[in-house]
């Protein structure tokens, strides 16, 4: 695109080109490279709009290819449809309002979201001494445990059949009039596993009932001195990754691969993070509500500096500019 806008802002058709896809250049780039360029932008940016505090929340998404394409990913379901596609799942933290790290998975194993999010938290150095909040496809006691031991505090929602040992009933607390959740009881104890082992820490269980629907709710967390209305509050933001899956899914085309490659797979995802995190800041710092808006304007001044950089590069002689686009 800015080899078309530079041929036009030089008033020449001179200039030649072959085709040379973006597969054919990302293919050759190891993944890891991304890997820790997005990692170190998150840090800059992190930093920048002042979150280093802020709350985590984990989640995992899929992108679905067609089996016949792509021998790795993983199977989900054993209906009929289900085997014609495969899914490459990846998982993300978000820190305030920037992705800090996203593992991508292929590997069946990893439809668990036990060992899925568990690595991507006990990868994570920004949860240690601070909060981390995910959904309940994560329930593992013996995980829940290592993030007790590693200092990796955290608030999830359980099943109503969880099983615990009380050891402290806690008052209940006095009903806040904008909460969406009416805590029932607050109680500390220990959890059991599917095989009745109990666990080494001690956990804070909620039991409540959602005010909109009367749907009966249960957090767990090893927040044991927390106000229980701060725990519940805690777990409502966890709908901001959500958002953020719906922002890179409908606004950065993440469900569009170049390649079935493992490794460009990976690069694609590594530089979407990247890319999203520079429309989150610069909607930010730039007070623009939607993300479309954002993202348009994004691109315009981007394509003005890139052809900016471009004119300075080569005095305004568009011959002097092939060697930029990689053309003969």
């Amino acid at each position: 695109m800015e080899f078309a806008q530079f041929k036009q802002f030089a008033h020449t058709e001179s200039l030649t080109s072959k085709y040379n896809s973006i597969r054919d250049r990302i293919c050759t780039i190891n993944s890891v490279y991304f890997e820790r360029l997005q990692q170190e932008i998150f840090k800059i940016y992190n930093g920048e709009l002042r979150e280093e505090n802020s709350l985590s929340k984990c989640d995992s998404t899929y992108v679905s290819i067609a089996s016949k394409l792509i021998c790795i990913g993983m199977k989900i379901g054993t209906d009929k449809e289900s085997n014609k596609t495969k899914q490459i799942k990846y998982s993300v933290n978000l820190k305030g309002s920037l992705p800090s790290s996203v593992k991508v998975f292929t590997a069946q194993s990893f439809v668990s979201e036990d060992l899925a999010l568990s690595e991507l938290i006990n990868q994570t150095d920004c949860i240690t001494d601070n909060i981390v909040v995910f959904d309940r496809g994560l329930q593992s006691r013996k995980r829940f445990d290592r993030f007790t031991h590693d200092n990796k505090l955290f608030v999830t929602r359980a099943n109503l059949n969880v099983k615990i040992k009380v050891i402290q009933e806690k008052q209940t607390p006095v009903v806040l009039e904008d909460s969406s959740v009416i805590i029932k009881s607050d109680v500390i104890g220990y959890l059991y596993d599917e095989k009745s082992k109990q666990t080494k820490y001690t956990y804070r269980i909620l039991r409540g009932v959602i005010v909109a629907s009367g749907e009966e709710i249960v957090f767990v967390s090893n927040l044991l001195e927390e106000d229980a209305y701060f725990i519940a509050q805690l777990y409502k933001q966890r709908w901001e990754i959500e958002v953020f899956f719906k922002f890179i899914k409908q606004h950065l085309n993440v469900s569009h691969l170049v390649s079935r490659n493992e490794n460009v797979i990976k690069v694609m995802i590594y530089m979407t993070m990247i890319l999203a995190t520079l429309i989150i800041v610069y909607k930010k710092k730039n007070g623009i509500k939607g993300f479309k808006i954002a993202k348009l304007k994004f691109g315009i001044e981007l394509e003005n500096e890139i052809i900016k950089s471009i004119v300075i590069l080569c005095d305004g002689n568009p011959n002097k500019a092939i060697h930029l686009f990689g053309y003969d």
